[in-house]
């Protein structure tokens, strides 16, 4: 198997079948599929700065499946949440999730680890942290996702 790649933004390893990142710039699907990556779930919209475009046909043209989740930044929801965990699920292949600066992945894993894997909330909260903490943040924006991690987007 290929050695994880460090130059692909945010790369965090989580387990043998489960990396997150940032965004993906077109040099980083082939690293992928070397990795032998089989779903890739992006949770940042289209119309975000830095988004790649034409993503699902790139990671198609590998041999890699695509689901699309567009997250917005300002109002997360657990509809998004459970399509998700729907998406995450369905794959014991080896699956990478990523958004643009892998903020929205590290939250949606901590609450999958602590409310879905039954991951220990400190072990939980480790694992995002080491992305960010949007509950130790004094900015406005953080609150939606400070609920979010909380009690859910709704």
């Amino acid at each position: 198997m290929a050695k994880d790649p460090d130059d692909i933004e945010a790369w965090q390893r989580l387990d043998a079948r489960t990396t997150t990142s940032g965004k993906l710039l077109g040099k980083d699907i082939g690293k992928l599929a070397e990795l032998g990556v089989c779903h890739v779930i992006n949770l940042a919209p289209d119309e975000r700065p830095g988004a790649l475009a034409g993503e699902a046909e790139l990671l198609q043209r590998n041999g890699i499946r695509y689901s699309y989740i567009p997250v917005p930044f300002d109002a997360p929801q657990d509809t998004h949440f459970s399509a998700f965990v729907e998406a995450y699920e369905s794959d014991a292949k080896p699956v990478h999730v990523h958004c643009i600066a892998n903020y929205r992945v590290s939250a949606f894993f901590y609450r999958y680890n602590r409310d879905i894997a039954g991951m220990a909330e400190g072990d939980a909260r480790t694992l995002m942290e080491r992305q960010w903490a949007p509950d130790k943040s004094d900015h406005p924006a953080m609150k939606v996702w400070a609920r979010f991690i909380a009690n859910g987007g709704n």
